[in-house]
């Protein structure tokens, strides 16, 4: 598929944004966050920056970005729609959880509700968007059992490499978090491993010969393609990447993202000061950069079952 950078910064910032909502509202319903109320109100609103940028570049990949208000409507039967329900309901319980950090003495009893309302909400924003691509079978990267699980823990991994960083900045303790960052990376790069193993090792169950209905004759070799230029279906469903080039990047994505994340927030573990902030926001930067490499390929190396009618042997 075409990876159109709309998209890709859409699930990237989205993902990150909605990770680090989902660990404020855990760890802060259960006390594990500084009670400082410019941490507090800082942290959200770059989680719900991070999300609302996300949501509107995902509208310039439509081509009415006037009537996306209409997929509200189709959550019936919608992953998409659905997505864009639970994103609008998050807000309340995110904005009812700065006002708990703002006002303690006030609203303090509702934080703990506010903050879990937050991050049920975040998760299930996520899981949704996973499903817009789960759901679809004619592309079998996208419809198998790692994508859900993928873009969960990428979500939660970008978050705690940001809550990392935003801790730093503050001065609070960041031991915890910084460990628990550098698992989620692992844990990210497990799990990629994991999905580029299946991508490489199976196909779809769509063939040229299925496809065209004569197996029976034997295997269907293509005289011809059904167009002699390019089209919307060649350029949007048809779009190839290198081998070579995808093993590039996707030793770029652990290696120059994740495994870099890694060692950054390790060494800001052992410094102090500017330093350790320093080094927690570099492991933060090159965690995302990673996602966004990462995330790139996941539509570049997608391959619709239309392409068996253009000469493609598998989907």
């Amino acid at each position: 598929m075409h990876p159109a950078f709309s998209v890709i910064f859409f699930t990237v910032s989205s993902g990150a944004g909605y990770g680090l909502l989902a660990l404020l509202g855990a760890l802060g319903a259960v006390g594990m966050l500084p009670a400082d109320r410019a941490f507090g109100v800082t942290a959200i609103v770059l989680a719900l920056a991070a999300v609302t940028a996300g949501l509107l570049s995902s509208t310039f990949h439509l081509g009415h970005p006037e009537r996306a208000w209409r997929a509200f409507s189709q959550w019936r039967s919608s992953w998409l729609s659905r997505e864009g329900v639970a994103s609008v309901v998050t807000y309340g319980p995110a904005v009812a959880l700065a006002a708990c950090w703002i006002w303690p003495d006030a609203l303090g009893t509702w934080g703990p509700a506010a903050g879990w309302a937050s991050a049920v909400m975040a998760l299930v924003t996520v899981y949704c968007t996973a499903m817009i691509y789960r759901s679809l079978g004619t592309i079998h990267q996208w419809a198998n059992a790692w994508v859900v699980p993928g873009y969960l823990v990428l979500g939660l991994a970008t978050g705690l490499v940001w809550l990392n960083a935003l801790l730093a900045l503050f001065g609070a303790e960041t031991y915890a978090i910084s460990v628990a960052a550098m698992w989620g990376l692992v844990a990210a790069g497990a799990v990629k491993l994991s999905y580029w193993r299946f991508i490489d090792t199976t196909r779809h169950a769509a063939t040229p010969e299925s496809a065209t209905g004569l197996g029976a004759q034997g295997k269907v070799r293509y005289l011809e393609g059904p167009h002699t230029e390019e089209n919307y279906l060649l350029n949007e469903m048809g779009y190839q990447v290198a081998r070579k080039h995808a093993v590039k990047l996707r030793r770029i994505a652990l290696i120059g993202g994740y495994l870099a994340g890694i060692s950054a927030v390790g060494l800001g573990l052992g410094a102090a000061g500017p330093g350790e902030a320093a080094l927690a926001l570099l492991g933060a930067i090159l965690a995302t950069a990673g996602t966004v490499v990462e995330r790139w390929l996941f539509f570049a190396e997608a391959r619709h079952v239309v392409t068996l009618y253009y000469g493609a042997d598998r989907a």
